[in-house]
């Protein structure tokens, strides 16, 4: 047992997308996802929805898990440990609606132990455990759900009953959303998003605006103590020497992940363009220093 100082760096993002059939969960949490950790090898779905995310291989080359019915707690945490074990960055669970209200999900297991009040003590306890997976998971993860319009009847001053809408309605079991560190409510077809829960204080109270890599740049960003990628991306591409890329790699210590790729890119544009021998030991690769475990990302 030991104190020590609170960094962001250590933080996993908790995300949640929800909306509608057909407002593009699926499409946003991908882009999102790949604005995290800007390489799609590293994304992988769980694909409740009959291999829905495969419709978006053109985005690039992220994994699927094909989860199938019964959609028990226990499926969706098998589910979580095996892309953690396979070394994932971000984790989208498409969709976590059928762990409650799916086939063998929370709602049937409890209606086949008798429907009982006193029934739900064991439910609770397996929907937690999937919780759980989520919040402790190594593995960046974002969650999309199903959303319902949500009516009231309710008697009027004149004694009449009628119908009033309250918005939309999480297909989850209630309360979800404020595990999370932001969630995101798709609010038409044309992907529109607004924040339902914030606790970056980013999105929270702003206008309407549409999910893309650049929200996930973003959040990460804020895990990073206030990163700034596109300066950092800027500052690569200008720099004019091999030895000045290892400069900025061993400069950002925390973010060598996310700046691996455009570092690689622009050496490689330095050694085509250059007619300079540059002996090997001199060059620090930082593709060699992630591999062999040395990054302190």
């Amino acid at each position: 047992m030991e104190i020590k100082k609170a960094q962001r760096q250590q933080v996993k993002l908790r995300l949640g997308l929800s909306g509608a059939s057909g407002f593009g969960k699926t499409y946003s949490a991908l882009l999102l996802a790949y604005g995290i950790t800007n390489d799609y090898s590293k994304i992988v779905v769980i694909d409740t929805e009959n291999q829905s995310a495969s419709l978006y291989a053109h985005l690039g080359d992220f994994n699927t898990v094909c989860l199938e019915p019964p959609y028990s707690p226990e499926r969706y945490v098998k589910a979580i440990k095996l892309c953690e074990s396979a070394g994932m960055e971000v984790v989208i669970v498409d969709s976590i609606t059928h762990e409650w209200n799916g086939t063998g999900g929370c709602l049937e297991i409890h209606e086949k132990l008798g429907g009982r009040f006193q029934d739900w003590a064991p439910v609770s306890k397996r929907h937690q455990a999937f919780i759980d997976a989520i919040l402790q998971s190594t593995c960046h993860i974002i969650t999309t759900v199903r959303s319902k319009i949500d009516y009231s009847l309710d008697v009027g001053s004149n004694g009449k009953t009628k119908v009033v809408k309250h918005g939309t309605k999480e297909i989850t079991r209630e309360g979800f959303e404020y595990e999370l560190t932001a969630n995101f409510e798709l609010l038409n077809e044309n992907h529109m998003a607004k924040a339902s829960k914030d606790r970056t204080g980013l999105f929270m109270n702003k206008p309407e605006f549409v999910i893309n890599a650049a929200i996930g740049r973003k959040l990460m960003e804020w895990c990073n103590n206030g990163f700034d990628f596109e300066k950092a991306k800027t500052e690569i591409n200008s720099c004019e020497t091999v030895e000045g890329l290892r400069h900025i790699y061993a400069k950002y210590p925390n973010q060598q992940k996310l700046l691996l790729a455009d570092i690689m890119n622009r050496k490689a544009i330095l050694e085509d363009s250059s007619s300079q021998v540059v002996p090997n030991n001199q060059i620090i690769e930082p593709k060699n220093q992630i591999r062999n475990g040395n990054s302190n990302s």
